[in-house]
């Protein structure tokens, strides 16, 4: 059953940038693009098991701080290799100044 979480404040997060929420045993990377919309997706790349907060975000994608992988924060989609599974994104609704996701 999906249900509505605080994941931060929308100014916990620069322009440009991610951070890292985990609830339960999941974990989260929030994005605010140069557009100052937000966005959610699955915290951890595909290609292996590294936390995706480390990445770099530019021009609408998240690189893996690892090898490399991107990821479209807007769709998921593993736009370049090593990565070729895409990542689960998360409905995200501002309240009140807070980012929240539907998980």
């Amino acid at each position: 059953m999906a249900a509505w979480i605080r994941a931060c404040a929308t100014d916990d997060i620069e322009t440009e940038d991610l951070i890292r929420f985990d609830h339960g045993k999941e974990t989260f990377v929030i994005i605010r693009s140069p557009e100052d919309e937000f966005f959610a997706m699955d915290g951890i790349c595909s290609h292996e098991h590294v936390h995706l907060c480390d990445g770099l975000v530019m021009d609408g994608i998240v690189e893996c701080p690892k090898h490399n992988a991107q990821f479209d924060y807007r769709n998921g989609e593993a736009t370049r290799a090593p990565a070729c599974i895409n990542l689960k994104t998360f409905p995200v609704r501002i309240v009140d100044g807070d980012v929240w996701i539907e998980v």
